[in-house]
C-alpha cells in the first residue's frame, strides 16, 4: 500500500476571494519560491483532511460532511497537482532521484540557453526597506484631492492642447529627428522607473512585501519588473485590482500634469521635456501596459476583472478545444464549464491573442536579426519563429497524429481533409492567369497642334470634325517676330551671294572668297532654320485624319500663347493600346496572348486584343500622366521635378487592336487590360519571392 505523503511544513494558507460563481478560495503560499496557489472548495477540503491519509477516506469524509460529491479520482487528482509544484514533503531517500528530476527537467545547455534567451530576469534593487520609509511620506498621492487636482490638470491641458493644436503638432513633428528620438528613449526610462515606483508603493501601502525590482528581457527586449506576487495574500479583489492598476494610473498622472506644463511654460527646454514626457507616458501606456494580450497591466487587470487567474492558459485551452470541434466534431467536452457568452468571450479573445502575439514576435525577430551580424540574427531569428510560431503548431499537429485512430471515425474530418486538400490545390495547382495593367486604348495615329511663339492666328480652312487628305494645309499663323527673321535672313543670304560673285573682279574680294563661302553657307543654314520655324505657323496634315479638339472661341485675328494646344489630327483608321505591368506579370504573358481592353468609363469600348511587344527594359519615367495614381491611373508613381518616377518595376507592353470601335476610335480612353495569360501555380510566386529573400538575406 502506498504511503500518503506530507505537505511541506512552511506553506501558509490564507483565505482568498469569493470566485465568480459563489464559491469561497483560498491561497497556498510556498515562502521558498514566492508562489502562491489559488485552491478551490474541492480542492481546500481535500487538504483540510490531509490527515486522514488515503485518498478513499478522504473522499468519503467530504461526500458524507459536505454538499460536494468527490470520487477517490478526483482526491488523486488534487495529489498529483501538490506533487507536480513540489508542495509535498520530499521522502527519505529520495533527494537524489528528485534532484535528479529537476535536472532533466531543466534539459540541455542548449535548452537552459535557449530559455535564458527568450525571458530572463536582471534583479536590480531589493526595495522594501526603503519602500517602507518612503511610503508614509508620500501617501498625499493616493489621497481623492491629489486625483481631484490630476483629473483637473488633464482637463486644463487637454483645453490648452486643443487651443494650441498647430503648435502641438508642430512639437510632434520637430521631435522626430535623432536628438527628438533620444530625449524619448530617456523618458520612456522615467516613465517606466515611476510606473514600477507606482507598483511597489500601492502594494507596499496594502502590507505586501516588495522583494526585488529589476529589468526583465523578452527576447532581449528590456522590460522593467516588479515583484508583487504578495499580492495573492489580499483577500479582496479590489485592492489587486488597485496594485495592477497603479502603474498605468502613475503614468496616467505623469501625462496629466506634463500636458499641463506643455501649455503653461514659456517656449524653451522645460516645455520640450513637459512634451515628450506627455506624449510618451501617453503612448506607452495606451499601447503597451492596457494590452491584454501579454503579460502586462491590462492582462492582469482583466484576469482580476473576470475573477479567472491563469486567463490566457484557460482561453487558450477553450480555443484549442473549439478549433478541433470545428474540425473534427469530436463531441469532447470543454476544459471548463462556463456560461456561453464567456466561453465565447474568452475563445474570440484566444484567437485575437494569437494574431498579436504572431505580429509582435515576428516584428521582435526582424529587429533582433536586424540589429545583430548577420550571422547570429538568422539564427536568431530561426529560433524565435521556431518557438513562438512553429512549435505550437507542431503541438498541435503531434496532438491530432496521436489522436488519428479516432478522428478517422468521424465524418467530419474527411470534410475538414477536403477542405484543406481544395487549399492546397488552390496554392499549388496550376490555374489559369488573368495579368492586368494599366492602359491606354488611343488612334493608331494622331498629331497635336501647338501655337508656336509668337503666333496669331490668319486663317483656318479646315473646320473641328472634318477629314482631311494627308498634305492638307491646318491652318495659317503669323508672326511679326518671324516675318523679320525672314527678311533679315533672305537679305543676308542675297547680300553674300552678290559679294561672293563679284569677287572675282577685286582682289581684296578675292583674297576673302574663301570667308565669303563659308558666311554664305552660314547664312543659306539660318535661312532654311528660318523656314523650318516659318512650317510651324503652317501646320500640315501628316497623314489623313479628322481634325478635332478646335477651341470653339478660336477666331482668325486672335493671338496664341505659346506652346498652346490649339487643335488634334486624329487618324481616321486603326487604333492601338499600350499599358504598364509588374515585373512578376511578365512571366506570365508573351507575344501573341489574346487580351480584352476595359474602359474606366462604364460607357466606353470593349475592345478585343492580341500581345504585339513587350519592352525589354523597365521603365525609368511615365511619359503618360494619365496612367499614374496621382491623376486616377493605376500606376503608383512619385514626382520629382515634374517627371513620374514608378514605386515598382513597370514594362511597357503594346497590343494590337483585333476589332476596332468606331464610336471610340478618334478618342483616348483610359482603362484596364486583362491578359489571357499561361497557366501559373499560384502558390510558386510565393514560394519564389521568399526563397529570394532567403537567398539575398543569406548571403555573406
Amino acid at each position: 500500500m502506498q504511503t500518503w505523503p506530507s505537505l511541506r511544513e512552511e506553506l501558509a494558507l490564507l483565505p482568498g476571494p469569493v470566485l465568480a460563481d459563489g464559491q469561497p478560495s483560498h491561497t497556498l503560499h510556498d515562502p521558498v519560491r514566492n508562489q502562491f496557489f489559488q485552491l478551490d472548495w474541492p480542492t481546500f477540503e481535500v487538504l483540510r483532511r490531509w490527515h486522514m491519509g488515503s485518498a478513499a477516506g478522504i473522499a468519503r469524509d467530504i461526500t458524507r460532511h459536505t454538499p460536494l460529491q468527490l470520487a477517490v479520482q478526483d482526491v488523486l487528482q488534487v495529489l498529483d497537482f501538490f506533487k507536480r509544484n513540489q508542495l509535498l514533503q520530499v521522502p527519505p531517500g529520495e533527494a537524489a532521484s528528485l534532484a535528479q528530476a529537476r535536472q532533466q527537467g531543466q534539459g540541455s545547455v542548449f535548452k537552459q540557453l535557449l530559455h535564458h534567451y527568450l525571458f530572463f530576469r536582471i534583479p536590480l534593487v531589493r526595495p522594501d526597506a526603503w519602500l517602507s520609509a518612503w511610503a508614509p511620506r508620500l501617501a498625499w498621492l493616493f489621497t481623492t484631492w491629489f486625483a481631484c487636482l490630476t483629473c483637473a490638470a488633464l482637463g486644463w491641458g487637454l483645453l490648452e492642447v486643443y487651443r494650441q493644436w498647430s503648435s502641438f503638432t508642430t512639437t510632434l513633428v520637430d521631435t522626430l529627428s535623432w536628438s527628438g528620438l533620444l530625449s524619448y528613449g530617456v523618458a520612456i526610462t522615467i516613465v517606466k522607473v515611476l510606473h514600477e515606483l507606482g507598483h511597489a508603493f500601492t502594494a507596499k501601502r496594502l502590507g505586501c512585501k516588495v522583494p526585488t525590482m529589476g529589468v526583465a528581457f523578452l527576447v532581449l527586449w528590456p522590460v522593467a519588473y516588479t515583484d508583487t506576487n504578495e499580492v495573492w495574500k489580499l483577500t479582496q479583489r479590489r485592492q489587486r485590482v488597485a496594485v495592477c492598476a497603479a502603474g498605468v494610473l502613475t503614468e496616467m498622472a505623469v501625462a496629466a500634469w506634463a500636458t499641463l506644463a506643455w501649455a503653461l511654460l514659456p517656449a524653451g527646454t522645460p516645455k520640450a521635456l513637459a512634451f515628450v514626457l506627455a506624449t510618451t507616458s501617453l503612448a506607452s501606456t495606451l499601447l503597451i501596459n492596457t494590452s491584454p494580450f501579454m503579460r502586462f497591466d491590462g492582462y492582469f487587470l482583466l484576469s482580476d476583472w473576470l475573477s479567472m487567474p491563469n486567463l490566457h492558459d484557460r482561453a487558450f485551452a477553450l480555443a484549442r478545444w473549439r478549433l478541433r470541434e470545428w474540425l473534427f466534431k469530436l463531441g469532447a467536452t470543454p476544459p471548463e464549464y462556463l456560461p456561453t457568452r464567456r466561453r465565447m468571450g474568452l475563445i474570440c479573445f484566444a484567437f485575437a491573442t494569437w494574431a498579436y502575439r504572431l505580429g509582435v514576435f515576428l516584428g521582435i525577430a526582424v529587429l533582433v536579426y536586424a540589429f545583430f551580424i548577420k550571422a547570429v540574427g538568422i539564427m536568431l531569428f530561426a529560433v524565435e519563429i521556431g518557438w513562438f510560431v512553429l512549435k505550437p503548431l507542431w503541438q498541435e499537429l503531434r496532438v491530432w497524429r496521436m489522436a488519428w485512430p479516432g478522428l478517422r471515425q468521424h465524418k467530419r474530418t474527411w470534410f475538414s481533409m477536403s477542405l484543406l486538400g481544395a487549399a492546397f490545390a488552390l496554392l499549388f495547382a496550376p490555374w489559369p492567369t488573368r495579368p492586368s495593367g494599366s492602359a491606354l486604348l488611343r488612334p493608331a495615329e494622331q498629331l497635336v497642334i501647338y501655337a508656336p511663339p509668337h503666333a496669331q492666328l490668319l486663317d483656318m480652312p479646315v473646320r473641328e470634325g472634318q477629314h482631311v487628305p494627308a498634305g492638307t494645309l491646318l491652318m495659317r499663323m503669323g508672326s511679326p517676330e518671324l516675318a523679320n527673321r525672314l527678311r533679315a535672313a533672305d537679305a543676308r543670304a542675297e547680300q553674300l551671294a552678290w559679294q561672293s560673285s563679284a569677287s572675282g573682279f577685286d582682289n581684296e574680294q578675292r583674297a576673302r572668297w574663301q570667308v565669303l563661302q563659308a558666311q554664305a553657307s552660314a547664312a543659306q543654314a539660318d535661312q532654311a532654320a528660318v523656314q523650318a520655324d516659318a512650317q510651324r505657323y503652317a501646320p500640315k496634315a501628316p497623314f489623313a485624319g479628322v481634325l478635332r479638339d478646335v477651341p470653339p472661341e478660336l477666331q482668325p485675328g486672335e493671338w496664341l500663347g505659346h506652346d498652346e494646344p490649339v487643335a488634334r489630327l486624329v487618324a481616321d483608321q486603326g487604333q492601338t493600346v499600350m499599358a504598364y505591368f509588374d515585373e512578376d506579370d511578365l512571366a506570365r504573358i508573351q507575344a501573341g496572348d489574346v487580351a480584352h481592353f476595359y474602359a474606366d468609363d462604364p460607357a466606353g469600348p470593349v475592345v478585343r486584343l492580341s500581345l504585339a511587344s513587350i519592352e525589354p527594359d523597365a521603365r525609368r519615367t511615365l511619359n503618360e500622366p494619365e496612367l499614374v495614381h496621382l491623376f486616377g491611373g493605376g500606376v503608383l508613381v512619385r514626382e520629382k521635378n515634374n517627371q513620374f518616377y514608378p514605386e515598382r518595376p513597370v514594362y511597357l507592353v503594346s497590343f494590337k487592336v483585333l476589332q476596332d470601335e468606331p464610336a471610340a476610335s478618334q478618342h483616348t480612353w483610359r482603362g484596364k487590360v486583362v491578359v489571357q495569360g499561361a497557366w501559373s501555380v499560384p502558390g510558386w510566386r510565393y514560394l519564389r519571392h521568399a526563397a529570394a529573400v532567403i537567398r539575398r538575406e543569406a548571403g555573406f
